[in-house]
């Protein structure tokens, strides 16, 4: 009678845990569509609700814990008593139905666990969202607020991002005055919406900084300074690996981390917005299209907008590549717009085959000028004025390999021949020969990147090289014209010249011209701030090259953000072809500071 009592008494037990299990933990939290205001009291009232559901599925947790240990004796006794009377085939039956029991307390015990951490992360998720649920998208807001200095051994009249291809001369006043700037403007907010469709996934992303300039933007007083786009593009990313991409972006040409993928461009950690000499790049309007197979191989091509800069010295004026920017805010008037014959396209192959991460890519650009060929005789005129183009391009190669677990190494080549726009040095594409055909100039970029990362601490080191051909011709009167050639003066490089005549600009009817600045008695007004220019200095750069070492450290870093702060050393040098005169070279000492705070 004993045993059949304590075999009701068990089955009794079993029951009213499976009743208290059936009536736990029904109630969840309805979020209801309203205004920002009403979600807001609805989260919270779900949280305080989510609560108590935690702290009585913590009690149960408790209650059920007592309970299985209360069986797992029960077990043992009967478990003594079959081994004493193992001839008693009731005594199986209930040892079997005693474990049954156990397993279905063991398995509801996980359960609620399961449920209570889902519960805890669903309400840490709504104390601190990595992101914003509206109308069935996700919004990402991103960017980061920086407080930035650079200091420049010679005076380069520019913040913090470098133009490579100014260094002075040691001739030039501004080589024998240093300067510092201190700026915010590197600050930068973006946002990516996403939407997901059972066969695709829709993107949008937007990015901004303040490194541009309006028509009053200064430093004397108030350092007002434009919001600057830096991307703007759409996305369709199908599931079967096909990727279309649209907008202004950072162009194909540039390494990315993982696959072609937006977004995972490898950029150098310098604080310099111009980034490390050697380094290739755009952000210009684009639309890609890429294929990935399996996350080993991707394949890409992208038509973008192109533009022709040009270089050289002694061209005639026998054609026309462009015009200066409408006004009105269409264009800078300020700046020269090449008149395009067609995109560049841009190809690329990327290979991880499980160490490391490897580009192939090609560049193809058409270079088109108008020619007026009567513009040389006595009697110039347009008679007879043609188009003609020029093919230009190139072919580089990305390597980005770990080392070790926390070194990575990379390494950026691209040459070819009108290229130069490309490069962080910003040398020219093209030069024009006597009859004004356009000639696509041949240009190197080559850099190399070592990296350290820390769970505190980011150490980088760059190099990199720029490197410009010589192309130049003989017009009719036997002098030089085009680039770097060897009868061009530069005996006076090094020869300081006084301040100019300070000029403005006006408005006429045929377009913008500078005049003096006129003082009190109708004289022009000389030196303030116009530095003269150098006399007989007509030396073209051959190469560029720059050193970087700088490091981050990161403050803090965690769910309320990144706050990190860095340092940067540069050395750039800047080497001209010989001339008459010799082969002057400039150098150009650079430190800059960051200190930075990300949004989580």
């Amino acid at each position: 009678m004993r045993q059949v009592a304590r075999t009701v008494f068990a089955v009794l037990l079993i029951a009213s845990v499976a009743v208290a299990q059936s009536t736990a933990g029904k109630k969840r939290a309805a979020s209801a569509q309203a205004d920002v205001a009403a979600q807001l009291s609805q989260m919270q009232q779900s949280i305080n609700a989510q609560q108590q559901q935690i702290q009585q599925l913590v009690q149960q947790l408790q209650s059920r814990d007592s309970q299985i240990q209360q069986l797992q004796q029960q077990i043992n006794q009967v478990q003594t008593a079959a081994q004493q009377a193992s001839s008693l085939q009731s005594s199986s039956q209930d040892t079997q139905a005693l474990r049954s029991d156990v397993n279905d307390l063991k398995t509801s015990a996980t359960n609620t666990a399961l449920t209570l951490q889902e519960t805890q992360k669903s309400i840490g998720e709504m104390q601190s969202p990595l992101a914003i649920h509206y109308k069935g998208i996700t919004l990402t807001p991103g960017g980061f607020l920086a407080a930035e200095t650079v200091w420049r051994q010679h005076a380069l009249a520019s913040d913090i991002n470098t133009p490579f291809n100014s260094i002075p001369f040691r001739g030039a006043s501004q080589a024998n005055m240093s300067e510092f700037f201190g700026s915010g403007r590197q600050s930068r907010i973006s946002m990516l919406a996403e939407g997901k469709l059972a066969d695709m996934k829709l993107s949008g992303y937007y990015e901004a900084d303040f490194l541009t300039t309006g028509i009053t933007s200064n430093n004397n007083q108030s350092n007002s300074y434009g919001l600057r786009q830096r991307q703007v593009w759409a996305q369709d990313a199908l599931n079967d690996g096909w990727t279309f991409t649209g907008g202004q972006m950072w162009s194909l040409v540039t390494e990315t981390k993982k696959g072609e993928d937006n977004r995972s461009e490898a950029l150098p950690l310098t604080i310099d917005p111009q980034y490390n000499v050697g380094f290739s790049w755009a952000r210009q309007y684009g639309f890609r299209v890429t294929k990935n197979f399996g996350n080993r191989f991707w394949i890409g091509a992208s038509v973008e907008d192109a533009q022709t800069t040009l270089g050289g010295h002694g061209a005639s004026n026998n054609f026309l590549l462009g015009a200066q920017g409408t006004s009105g805010g269409l264009y800078n008037p300020t700046a020269n717009y090449s008149y395009n014959a067609a995109p560049d396209f841009v190809f690329k192959t990327a290979f991880e085959p499980g160490w490391g991460h490897y580009e192939l890519f090609g560049l193809i650009s058409d270079f088109r000028d108008r020619i007026f060929p009567q513009t040389t005789s006595s009697a110039p005129s347009a008679a007879g004025a043609f188009n003609n183009s020029s093919i230009g391009g190139g072919f580089g190669a990305n390597a980005r390999m770990p080392l070790t677990k926390e070194i990575d190494f990379g390494l950026h080549f691209l040459g070819g021949n009108g290229i130069g726009r490309y490069g962080s040095a910003g040398l020219p594409d093209v030069i024009a020969r006597p009859d004004g055909v356009l000639t696509p100039v041949r240009n190197y970029q080559a850099l190399g990147t070592l990296e350290w990362h820390a769970p505190k601490i980011d150490v980088y080191v760059n190099y990199g090289n720029e490197y410009e051909a010589r192309q130049w011709y003989l017009n009719s009167a036997d002098a030089a014209v085009g680039y770097g050639s060897y009868l061009f003066n530069n005996s006076g490089c090094g020869t300081e010249t006084a301040p100019a005549a300070t000029s403005t600009t006006v408005l006429t009817a045929t377009g913008t011209a500078s005049v003096p600045t006129l003082g009190s008695v109708g004289t022009p007004l000389s030196g303030g701030f116009n530095p003269g220019g150098l006399s007989k200095c007509n030396g073209d750069t051959r190469d560029i090259y720059e050193g970087t070492l700088g490091f981050w450290i990161r403050i803090y870093n965690g769910p309320k953000g990144r706050l990190q702060f860095g340092p940067q050393y540069s050395y750039v040098g800047r080497n001209v072809w010989r001339g008459t005169g010799g082969a002057p070279s400039a150098a150009e000492n650079m430190f800059l500071t960051s200190f930075r705070y990300y949004l989580p």
